[in-house]
């Protein structure tokens, strides 16, 4: 006596040829990604923190000295601060400025190798790195880094999730 199975791979085939297929374009993913990405890095802004965790460096007098400067009335008579000038002053945090641009301008960009994130404001990575007086003369001091971009290690979770969802919605 013998028995054979007929096995149907067609469902099999057709599930491996869309996860072959979300391989070789995983655009869907990458926006995904971007997307928590741009969140999570203006995030940063809001509780001044590196994506380590770290709390940015503070903003130095001459910060506040420049930042001030823009703002008309702010001192008394006596150039002692009042009080529009204290809340401007308890207001200023780091990498925040007036127009808010670093905070919001936060892009990110498909490659054909990935994804990349970051700002087009010019003064970006000099934030970002940091630099001093002497390697930048037009700045009016050293600039400490503040790294807003990079991978938490919520990131890296969230990365992780949107990588299963997708990899779920394939195989669905």
């Amino acid at each position: 006596m013998s028995a054979s199975v007929r096995l149907d791979t067609a469902r099999v085939t057709e599930v491996l040829a869309r996860l072959a297929a979300g391989a070789k374009n995983p655009a869907a993913l990458y926006k995904a990604i971007g997307e928590e990405l741009i969140t999570s890095t203006r995030a940063r802004f809001a509780t001044s923190t590196a994506p380590d965790g770290s709390r940015w460096a503070p903003n130095s007098r001459a910060t506040f000295e420049a930042y001030l400067a823009r703002f008309t009335r702010t001192t008394r008579k006596d150039g002692r601060l009042n009080a529009k000038g204290s809340g401007v002053v308890m207001g200023k945090r780091p990498l925040v400025g007036q127009s808010r641009q670093l905070a919001t301008q936060i892009y990110y960009n498909l490659t054909p190798r990935g994804l990349e994130i970051g700002s087009p404001m010019e003064y970006a990575a000099m934030q970002q790195f940091g630099g001093s007086k002497a390697e930048f003369p037009h700045l009016w001091g050293d600039i400490p880094a503040r790294p807003f971009l990079g991978l938490s290690a919520q990131d890296e979770d969230a990365i992780e999730a949107e990588a299963l969802a997708y990899l779920g919605d394939l195989l669905a």
